[in-house]
């Protein structure tokens, strides 16, 4: 994310979040092996109640060069927008443009902002539940018009440790709900299933996590990220995910059956016929081998067994089969 060296903006908003990012990035640039420097950034927005005097003060205190930018778009949305109506987009594209060119002012290289892995989580259940879309936050990107790289190095953090290390550190924290956006009831509700989750099964929410690195777009139904018009029977097995069972001659694989169907891991390898994929398809709970009978010649074997492997030993057994397919 940060390069040699680089000048990171660090994007401070007075939460526990924000105070751990720059916490840690100044660690980072005192132990790391490159050098990078730091200017911290704070917009204030003008919402009714914030304490401005808090940011300076702490900032001076620890060292930190930083820049505070005063722009009133809270009354821009609010004059913009009817009561009632969600801010967090139109405020959201304000602050981004904003910062953006705060970023060309102070000649920073990386904009770092302080989003954890709940947060992108959040976002992604956000996105999926009131706007239809599958997507997330990334831990880094482009802007649109190429100029500017934003990182979140804490993309991988969770909350709940970000929250203890502001405890031990006593941050002066700055409420992040004084506007009292619809969109944060919101967020607080996803976070509240989240969290319901992660109490009745621990580690679901890192499980889920993990999914937004480990996307199928070929089991999903984006015909912009796969081109399904144009899927073909080739015969042969895609490397992630299930291929067309029509072949004559499969590749076996441990993935494609029940567990209680699957092949012994020495015959892997094994070409499975195009008749077992058809019992399989059809709900047979086994290959049958020859209606049960054990030994059987050659002949019998290729003609008889669905397992396909003809593994039998000298005595014509065959024992490709799980012994309950026997």
């Amino acid at each position: 994310m940060i390069e040699d060296g680089d000048k990171v903006m660090v994007c401070l908003s007075g939460g526990k979040d924000s105070y751990g990012l720059l916490d840690v990035l100044l660690y980072l640039r005192e132990h790391a092996p490159i050098s990078f420097d730091l200017v911290a950034v704070n917009l204030d927005q003008k919402q009714p109640g914030f304490p401005a005097e808090v940011l300076p003060g702490y900032l001076r205190e620890i060292g930190v060069p930083f820049h505070i930018e005063e722009q009133d778009t809270y009354s821009v949305v609010k004059r913009v927008l009817a009561p009632g109506k969600t801010t967090c987009s139109l405020c959201s594209r304000l602050r981004r443009g904003i910062l953006y060119r705060v970023a060309d002012e102070q000649q920073a290289t990386k904009i770092a902002l302080g989003h954890h892995r709940d947060d992108i989580l959040e976002t992604l259940f956000l996105n999926m539940f009131f706007g239809g879309k599958l997507k997330a936050m990334p831990p880094k990107l482009v802007s649109d018009d190429g100029r500017h790289v934003v990182i979140r190095p804490l993309a991988y953090c969770r909350e709940q440790d970000l929250a203890a290390w502001a405890e031990e550190r006593r941050f002066p924290i700055i409420p992040c709900d004084l506007c009292g956006s619809q969109e944060q009831l919101q967020r607080k509700q996803v976070k509240e299933m989240l969290r319901e989750w992660e109490k009745r099964y621990p580690g679901r929410v890192q499980t889920i996590f993990r999914s937004l690195q480990n996307v199928v777009p070929s089991h999903l139904a984006d015909q912009r990220l796969f081109d399904f018009s144009g899927l073909k029977d080739g015969g042969l097995p895609r490397s992630r995910g299930r291929s067309g069972f029509r072949s004559r001659n499969i590749r076996a694989t441990r993935g494609y059956f029940p567990a209680s169907w699957r092949l012994k891991q020495g015959h892997d390898r094994g070409i499975l016929s195009g008749r077992l994929a058809g019992s399989v398809l059809q709900g047979r709970l086994a290959c049958g081998n020859n209606s049960g009978s054990k030994r059987h010649s050659d002949a019998s074997t290729r003609a008889h067994c669905r397992c396909g492997l003809n593994s039998g030993t000298a005595a014509n057994t065959c024992r490709g089969c799980p012994k309950d397919w026997r």
